[in-house]
């Protein structure tokens, strides 16, 4: 444990790519092979279950510490992170655990079923047997929030130079559904279990931002043109007569989306196809806020099949016939991908349309027609570039639409996380509305905490010290005085809030310092964005 502390200690030190790589690499090559395992494993985002919540963990922490809860609980909210909290708080000069990462973690999964006085004694014993660091580390892998800033690509690079497996066949090995309890080292990144190969998805093949102007990527004729479609990205496998579907976050979702696993009676052997998962409302592409209603669920009834039926709109094809076929050019994988669908003939099964224009010019319009056909912009693909791993500049750009804008009121305000632990900066805010009465107050939707400059937020911050009318822990609510424009990029009807509206990604654009509380929008404006 305390090695592989170490390690996410010197990962948190820096933020150059390298030394992030060298680090792991030099952790790979002196691992136990179950740590290595499990290292991969907790990268990869596949944590065993959370065994305790986290306020038996605060409660546990406080007396340990001899002192009130309510002084661990202050003490968290300026510190901003609960496994530092504890760690700072707990009382310990032992450092006496020789454990494995492995062996702690094991132990973890079995925790999980023990009674509340079994996972007190373990879990304070623990704490008291690791130094600083490796309590820090124990507590988020206890608690389940374990995000250090490393991505799979990374891991895959360092994994690379030690194993000397390159890196796109490990991203291949290392996805599907694999855990530490049912594989080895060994097995995960030299071997090949043909069961679990009959369901193992392809990595995917991300974009990134347009950065330049449109028509500086060149002829237009070397691009083709998708509408960037607002759904779950997945793969459909049919492989050995059964069928798969994967969610881009290694999901295996197949149960969910019934209506596309109807696909394996219709679909050839040995095809995987790359698309999105698309709620499809009377005959049209739905809302985000649709699919919403079906993910998640464990168990989906036949009333929310009827209510959101799903389609998945493929826009590539990854096996054809059992073979891999992701070097080959874009077009080449096209032009199988329509004969495919064409021929399968499913109403489940749509392509997303290619667009091949003759001036930028079109596809500048193109783009304009986006929320119009649903989507959030447009995707340019080069029509000669083979499907890639991961993110990768040159080939594939996502062009987004200008996002929709609204100016609304700050009503309350909680401290931030990380180096903002001492100031306010995430906010929430309200709009307008006529009450019974007639008179206008200010009614949520939406909470923010991303657009400051660092100097915005400190003056924001001493603006709210100054202007608080209530606490709630650690909330304030504030007297109406400050107006922003926030920014997000889709908004539906809701019965869940509070406002009857849910904006998606909400981020602070900019602070409107030229404008009055009563110049700000009312909640009718919003809504008057939702598309019809």
């Amino acid at each position: 444990m305390k090695s592989f502390a170490e390690l996410i200690e010197k990962l948190d030190a820096t933020n150059k790519t390298n030394q992030k790589v060298a680090a792991l690499a030099g952790y790979f090559a002196q691992a136990s092979e179950l740590d290595k395992l499990w290292t991969i494993a907790i990268l990869s985002h596949r944590r065993p279950p959370r065994p305790v919540n986290t306020t038996l963990l605060r409660t546990y922490a406080a007396e340990l510490a001899e002192i009130p809860l309510w002084l661990f609980e202050e003490s968290y909210h300026i510190v901003g992170d609960l496994a530092e909290s504890i760690a700072l708080v707990v009382p310990n000069d032992e450092h006496t655990s020789d454990k494995s990462l492995s062996k702690i973690l094991q132990e973890l999964v079995q925790l999980k079923s023990k009674t509340d006085p079994e996972k007190k004694e373990y879990v304070q014993d623990m704490w008291m047997q690791l130094d600083y660091y490796s309590r820090f580390v124990f507590t988020k892998l206890l608690t389940g929030s374990f995000r250090i800033g490393i991505s799979q690509k990374l891991m895959t690079k360092a994994l690379s130079q030690v194993t000397s497996v390159p890196d796109d066949e490990l991203a291949y090995r290392l996805m599907g559904n694999w855990s530490p309890g049912d594989t080895t080292f060994d097995e995960l990144v030299f071997g090949r279990n043909e069961q679990a190969y009959v369901s193992k998805p392809y990595p995917f093949y991300l974009a990134y931002a347009l950065e330049n102007e449109v028509h500086e990527l060149g002829d237009v004729s070397d691009w083709a043109v998708e509408h960037k479609w607002d759904g779950i990205r997945g793969q459909v496998i049919v492989r050995k007569k059964e069928i798969f579907i994967w969610s881009r976050g290694e999901e295996l979702v197949t149960e969910k989306y019934p209506e596309i696993a109807q696909l394996a009676n219709v679909l050839p052997e040995g095809t995987v196809l790359d698309g999105e998962i698309l709620a499809f409302v009377e005959n049209q592409v739905g809302l985000f806020n649709d699919l919403q209603t079906r993910i998640g669920r464990k168990n989906v009834s036949k009333a929310v099949l009827a209510k959101v039926p799903v389609i998945f709109k493929a826009y590539d094809l990854l096996e054809f016939a059992g073979k891999d076929i992701r070097n080959l050019s874009y077009q080449d994988r096209r032009e199988l991908l329509e004969a495919l669908v064409n021929d399968t003939s499913h109403p489940v099964l749509q392509l997303s349309e290619q667009k091949n224009f003759t001036s930028w010019e079109e596809v500048v319009a193109e783009r304009e027609l986006a929320r119009e056909k649903r989507s959030e912009g447009l995707m340019l693909k080069k029509k000669s570039a083979p499907y890639q791993v991961g993110r990768k500049k040159g080939d594939w750009w996502k062009w987004k639409i200008d996002p929709l804008t609204i100016d609304a009121v700050l009503t309350y305000a909680m401290r931030g996380h990380g180096r903002r632990t001492n100031l306010f900066t995430d906010y929430t805010f309200g709009l307008w509305q006529r009450n019974e009465k007639g008179e206008n107050e200010l009614v949520t939707f939406a909470k923010a905490y991303s657009g400051l400059t660092d100097k915005e937020f400190a003056q924001v911050d001493n603006i709210i010290k100054r202007t608080t009318l209530e606490r709630f822990g650690p909330v304030r609510s504030v007297e109406p005085t400050l107006v922003f424009e926030l920014a997000f990029e889709g908004i539906a009807f809701s019965n869940r809030h509070k406002s009857g509206v849910a904006v998606r990604f909400p981020r602070i654009l900019r602070w409107r310092k030229d404008k009055k509380i009563g110049d700000a929008n009312t909640l009718d404006d919003l809504k008057a964005l939702i598309p019809t």
